[in-house]
Order: structure tokens, then sequence, then C-alpha cells
């Protein structure tokens, strides 16, 4: 939604979320391809920009810091078009996004896909834990106007394949707030 007064020019920002492994990438790519929206996957950006604290050794990953990946993307969220990719949704300012997207996957699918990218012990049960109490959808309401929150399905290629043509036909009838 334009606040301020300022609107947006390239159109509607997503916020693409789940637990890792759900297609957040696959669909927001495909996504991407489909609308002329600009993905950005926060994983790379803060690899590409150094926009973290240092390494987590037992979780294997980044340490992102929260208020430089904000700062990094104020101009182009600002500017709208924007698909964003991320695991989490609580820290990005609710007035960035128009649709709030968490995909979900069944637990089986989910350890499949996620034991197949070679997480083991405390990565891999965290993870389907945190599907299976759906927190993300979770947070991304108590974060965002449950109207933007949408959860979608995404077992399989159909789901995905569904999931990106229902939000290009959400992205084509979209309106910037007035």
């Amino acid at each position: 939604m334009a606040q301020n007064g300022s609107v947006r020019k390239r159109g509607p920002n997503i916020l693409v979320t789940g637990t890792p492994g759900t297609g957040k990438t696959t669909t927001s790519s495909a996504l991407a391809e489909a609308t002329q929206l600009h993905h950005i996957i926060i994983g790379d950006l803060v690899k590409e920009k150094n926009l973290h604290d240092g390494w987590d050794d037992e979780l294997d990953c980044y340490l992102i810091n929260e208020d430089l990946v904000c700062d990094e993307l104020e101009d182009l969220m600002e500017e709208g078009g924007n698909i964003v990719d991320y695991h989490g949704c609580d820290f990005f300012p609710e007035r960035w996004f128009d649709r709030v997207v968490v995909l979900q996957t069944d637990n089986t699918v989910l350890y499949d896909r996620l034991s197949r990218r070679g997480y083991t012990g405390s990565k891999l049960s965290n993870n389907i834990e945190c599907e299976i109490f759906q927190v993300l959808l979770q947070e991304a309401k108590e974060s965002y106007p449950e109207d933007i929150v949408v959860a979608l399905k995404s077992d399989t290629i159909e789901d995905i394949s569904r999931n990106v043509a229902s939000l290009t036909d959400w992205v084509g009838s979209w309106h910037p707030a007035s």
C-alpha cells in the first residue's frame, strides 16, 4: 500500500515466506518470470552485501542483521514491484507488502526435501517442528493485516504451478491503495 502520499509505479510488493524447503525460491522465480516483478532472495542478499553478524555453526547459516537488511531494501521497496523471498517475516515493515504468501508443505514431503538438501539433526528437526506448528503462518498473521496474508499448499509441482497462476492473476488485478 502507498504511504505518505507516495505512489508505487512498478507494481505490488509480495513477501513469499515459509519454512525452508516449502518452495519459496521456486515459486518466487516462476512468479517473477510471469509478472516481471523483481525477485529478491534475502539469503543471497545477506551474503552478497555482508548484511550479517557472522556465522552460526550450530544452525549452519548466517546470523542476519535485520536492520542492515531493511536499510538495504528500503528504496527498492518504496519503488514497488518486488517479490521478497525469505523464511522469516516479522522484521520487515508492515507498510512494505501488499500480499504475504505463506507456503506450507506436508511434513513428509518437507522432511524428504530437507534431507536431500543435507539438513540433519537439530536443523532438520527444528524446521519440521516449525512447519508442524505453523510458526510462520502465525508470525505472518501477527505481523501483517490478515486480509493480505494467504497460506498456500506447496507439496507438488502442480501446487506450485497453481499458486503461481493464482498470484499472477492477483498481480494483474492489483491497484495501488489510495
